[in-house]
Order: C-alpha cells, then sequence, then structure tokens
C-alpha cells in the first residue's frame, strides 16, 4: 500500500469520546466540565478544513478493548483518520491475540499502535514490570508502535524500556509534559534528554497548552520548551499533535496549531517532516483513501 502522504497535514494525536459507552476517571472534577459531552468526527471535521489539517490519528482515551473495537470503526467509516492507537491489556498473557483479534475487524488494518495511560498508574515503575515488558514486546512484533504517556516521574522507567527494545518504534506523547505553568524543572529537561538520546523514539509537540496557564499563556511561553525539544530530537523525530479535544481546555484548534508551527522560528526548513513524513515513519502509516 502506499505511504506517501504529499503536502498534507497529519494531526498526530486527537481524541474521541462517548460517555454512555465507558467511564472517564480522568475527566472528574470541576476543571473539565467542558469535557464531559461527547466529541467525535462531526466536531472535529470543521476544525480540520479551517485549520488545513488532511489527517489524523485517533489515541486511546481509556483502558478498554470495546473503545479500541469503537475507533477502528470510526476509522473504517472515516477516511481521515489514518491510524488509530488504542489499547491492550499489557500485563495479559494472550496480549498477542488481542492485537491480532482487533487487526480482524472493519479497521483493523489501520491499527498503528498501542498505549497504556503510565502516568495514572500508582507505580513510578510500572514500565519497568515484567509483564509489561512482555506486553510491550508483543505489541513490537506485532509491527505497532508504543506510545509513551508519561511525566517526569515516569521518564526513567520509559528511558529504559527504550533501551531494552532498540529495533521497536516508540512515541513520546506531550513532550512528558513539562510542567510549564509551574515554571520550569531541571528534573524534566534532564530525563527528556536522557530519553531523546534514544534514536527509535518520537515526540509530539502536543498537549502543551494544558500544562501552561489555561487562562494566561501566550504563544511565547512555550518556544523555550519548543526549541529543547528541536535540540532533543531534531528534524526527523519531532511530530505534530494537537490533543484536541482536551486542549480546548485552554486553546482551540487553530490556536494549538499556530503554537506548534513556531518550530518555524526555531527550524523553518521542516515543516514537511513535522506536520506530515515524520507521523507517517513513526507510525508506518498506510494513507490510501486520503485526499488532500
Amino acid at each position: 500500500m502506499s505511504r506517501e502522504m504529499v503536502n498534507r497535514v497529519i494531526d498526530a494525536h486527537q481524541h474521541f469520546w462517548d460517555l454512555t459507552s465507558g467511564t472517564y476517571p480522568w475527566m472528574e472534577g470541576d476543571g473539565m466540565l467542558p469535557l464531559r459531552r461527547n466529541f467525535g468526527p462531526a466536531d472535529l471535521l470543521p476544525l480540520m478544513a479551517g485549520s488545513g489539517v488532511d489527517a489524523t490519528i485517533l489515541v486511546q482515551c481509556r483502558h478498554d478493548l470495546d473503545e479500541t473495537r469503537d475507533f477502528l470503526a470510526i476509522a473504517h467509516a472515516h477516511s481521515f483518520v489514518a491510524g488509530v492507537v488504542g489499547w491492550v491489556d499489557l500485563q495479559a498473557d494472550d496480549v498477542a491475540a488481542q492485537i491480532a483479534a482487533l487487526r480482524t475487524l472493519p479497521g483493523g488494518p489501520r491499527l498503528v499502535g498501542i498505549r497504556h495511560n503510565v502516568h495514572d498508574e500508582p507505580d513510578a515503575d510500572w514500565l519497568r514490570r515484567p509483564a509489561v515488558h512482555h506486553g510491550v514486546s508483543a505489541v513490537l512484533q506485532a509491527g505497532l508502535s508504543f506510545d509513551l504517556l508519561v511525566r517526569t516521574r515516569e521518564l526513567p522507567a520509559a528511558t529504559d524500556l527504550v533501551r531494552r527494545f532498540p529495533t521497536g518504534r516508540f512515541v513520546l506523547d506531550h513532550m512528558a509534559k513539562p510542567p510549564i505553568a509551574a515554571g520550569f524543572l531541571a528534573a524534566w529537561e534532564s530525563a527528556f534528554r536522557e530519553l531523546a538520546g534514544c534514536g527509535n523514539v518520537w515526540c509530539k509537540v502536543s498537549g502543551l497548552v494544558t500544562e501552561a496557564d489555561w487562562n494566561g499563556a501566550v504563544p511565547t511561553d512555550f518556544d523555550p520548551y519548543i526549541k529543547i525539544a528541536f535540540e532533543c530530537f531534531g528534524p526527523n523525530r519531532l511530530i505534530f499533535g494537537s490533543d484536541w479535544p482536551v486542549s480546548t481546555l485552554a486553546a482551540s484548534y487553530s490556536d494549538v496549531k499556530a503554537i506548534a508551527s513556531r518550530l518555524n522560528t526555531v527550524a523553518p526548513d521542516i515543516s514537511d517532516r513535522f506536520f506530515e513524513r515524520n507521523a507517517i515513519d513513526a507510525y508506518h502509516l498506510s494513507t490510501d483513501g486520503i485526499s488532500k
């Protein structure tokens, strides 16, 4: 299948959810109230059109195989969903069978990665568990990527995991959520740079607006973090993601894309790779059926 997507923009990190289909513990609290409604393709498509975005990667929100099945069905019905990063029970004995079953479903060929909400686990060393290693091994052997949803606390374990599987493909979500609102954290930068030293991990410039002051942040607040990301990951391993609709807590879809585009002030010649090619490489996306 063709893997060429010339002059297109991929949003490599967005979500949908239906509150009638499952529970979302991370949505609790008054601050999350704007998110407690259903979000689906009809909500996102006009925003994509207005911001010049052609395709997306739909990413898991909860630890539930049914959600992954639903996301694959959405990908089957909507060609703009170029890939799905789903969830499987990494600590189960039948991880490979879970993945194989998902791939038989309508939309199954668009399963490109697996993710677990690691930063919500009480155990900072969750990624060091032998059972998790077994599960991640099955994910990588299936030709999928593994998304790392971690913060500073879990970055050392994430680095150990990536080094354990040097031929696997890993994607760091949200730059490991630097605590922008609280002020620059040297421990985040040190651990972030350590992980970036592994050549088999890509980094999404995503989720930054919700780590900053939701009401008072200005675009230049993100420049130091974007600069560090480029220093660490270079032109070939940075990926654009909106984190929509979580990002709407702090910014519009178009504003998020504009903030990510500030990478051009650091590296003006990498837009095509940042907005397109690097996502294709990281997730081995098939782009058949996606039109400009």
